[in-house]
């Protein structure tokens, strides 16, 4: 079978992405501080970067001593007239510095009782000694585990199981867990009996209620550190009737204790108080601010759009290497060094298009935002319409893929607070009369609606449903018990109040 070669021409689509166009996308989805975070690695690799500096950059000229003109030679005369009087007010400050006795004024200085030595050695705190974050639950168990007089057995398996608490403070590991884990780590073994122990021994550490496995054993263990009796009738609520208690069923609990229902307000008041996550005290989370990446501000009637540069370096070509790329035009000859500058050079350039690009995309959305979301700006959220990502795509003229780029992880400062810029997307509910309403405006009724009900009788979600519908709110009972869910409402049964 003979081989042969030919040429062929074949016609097909495909997708591709330039360097420049990747470069752009993964710009656009940044945050502000992977941006900043981004821009500033850049700089570091690209020696063709530089940040621009706001202060206007000073040009020195020089002047031919042949072409200097008298007013230049005046000039000179008077700095050299200005500079023998300095050196004579400099020879007169030093013959005044002599006349003073240094010596005696230092050793009284450095004698006197109330002033401490200069060269006296100090003895200051090691630096493994300071703390660089605030002691954490794990931390404030550790301490008390290891201040307490134990054998190093029992120090051992309390380690272990402060180990396997949560951040809430509790076990997270059953009692076979724990020997499971003391025989694969070679150590002593442990049974049963020494593990329960050591987990009652915990449960005496502050904050009361940690290592527990449930919520019931940290309240009774709550309850037993407020010396609460176990006849008592809050300790046999917990301890008995916990079932009952969580569903609220309180007529039928009082009836199986065999008190008047007026009698359980003060105990559920007790239960309510104690604390359902112990751990929670000694969390080291700290708060982080969102800073805007937009910003719209009212200015009379009318509204303006800034976007936030602050803290971003502003990048420009260095001024050095476009010169010695002007000056290596003339030569065709290509070097290392030639091809190594032109590269960064070209990756400097994209990255500065692509930077500038996000920058007016991220105001095109907002300028879209503002035009179709000018009414909630102006009269609240009950004006806020309803609105999706195609409705600004098709308004810019750019994919919906771009514009959820931009709206992703960014927030917007607006003269009715700080939002996610998805925020303003989201679906709307057909009403019998006027334009669609927003899913976040009948989130907001559910609230008003639950805040004004009678605690005794409280609206159930089929209610909500009927008042929504006389509203002219079409909504389906399934969506009214999704938004309220979404709201963090309990159900009717658990806002019910008995007494």
């Amino acid at each position: 079978m003979a081989l042969e070669q030919k040429l062929s021409l074949r016609l097909s689509q495909k997708l591709v992405m330039t360097p420049s166009l990747q470069q752009a996308i993964k710009l656009l989805h940044m945050t502000r501080l992977e941006l900043e975070t981004a821009l500033t690695e850049e700089l570091v690799e690209n020696p063709v970067l530089e940040e621009r500096e706001d202060s206007s950059e000073e040009t020195e000229t020089e002047t031919p001593e042949s072409e200097e003109s008298e007013p230049a030679q005046e000039a000179t005369a008077e700095s050299a007239t200005a500079e023998a009087s300095e050196a004579e007010a400099e020879a007169d400050d030093r013959a005044a510095l002599d006349e003073i006795d240094l010596d005696a004024f230092f050793r009284d200085s450095w004698e006197s009782p109330s002033t401490p030595n200069v060269f006296e050695a100090h003895e200051s705190v090691p630096l493994e000694n300071r703390l660089a974050r605030e002691p954490d639950l794990y931390d404030h168990l550790l301490f008390q585990l290891h201040m307490a007089e134990n054998d190093p057995s029992t120090r051992e398996l309390g380690e272990l199981l402060i180990g396997n608490l949560d951040p809430d403070g509790f076990l997270v590991a059953s009692t076979m867990d724990i020997v499971d884990m003391s025989r694969d780590n070679g150590s002593v073994t442990y049974d049963e009996a020494e593990v329960e122990a050591a987990i009652r021994y915990l449960q005496t550490f502050d904050p009361s209620g940690v290592a527990c496995r449930d919520l019931r054993e940290s309240l009774l263990r709550q309850l037993e550190a407020q010396a609460i009796d176990e006849d008592s009738l809050t300790y046999r609520v917990v301890r008995d009737h916990w079932n009952l208690f969580l569903k609220r069923r309180f007529p039928q609990l009082a009836k199986v204790l065999g008190v008047p229902l007026a009698e359980l307000e003060p105990t559920v008041d007790q239960i309510s108080a104690l604390d359902t996550k112990p751990g929670r005290r000694f969390s080291t989370e700290r708060t982080h601010y969102v800073e805007p990446d937009v910003l719209i501000v009212k200015v009379g009637d009318d509204y303006l759009i800034q976007l936030n540069d602050d803290g971003l370096p502003r990048l420009q070509i260095s001024r050095k290497y476009r010169q010695l790329l002007a000056q290596w035009r003339a030569d065709k000859s290509q070097t290392e060094a030639q091809a190594y500058v032109k590269d960064k050079m070209r990756s400097a350039i994209w990255l500065i298009k692509s930077l500038d690009q996000r920058q007016r995309t991220i105001y095109k959305v907002a300028d879209s935002i503002l035009r179709q979301q000018r009414e909630f700006l102006d009269r609240g959220l009950d004006f806020l319409r309803p609105m999706v990502l195609r409705d600004v795509a098709e308004d810019i003229g750019m994919h919906e893929s771009t514009v959820s780029r931009v709206v992703s992880n960014k927030y917007i400062h607006t003269p009715r607070g700080l939002f996610p810029m998805k925020f303003f997307f989201h679906s709307g509910i057909d009403r019998e009369y006027g334009d669609d309403i927003s899913s976040l405006t009948v989130k907001r009724k559910i609230q008003h609606l639950v805040a004004d009900e009678d605690r005794k009788r409280p609206l159930s979600d089929s209610e909500l449903m009927r008042v929504l519908n006389r509203e002219g709110i079409h909504i389906a009972r399934r969506t009214v018990a999704k938004y309220r869910d979404e709201l963090g409402i309990p159900s009717s049964t658990d806002r019910k109040q008995i007494f």
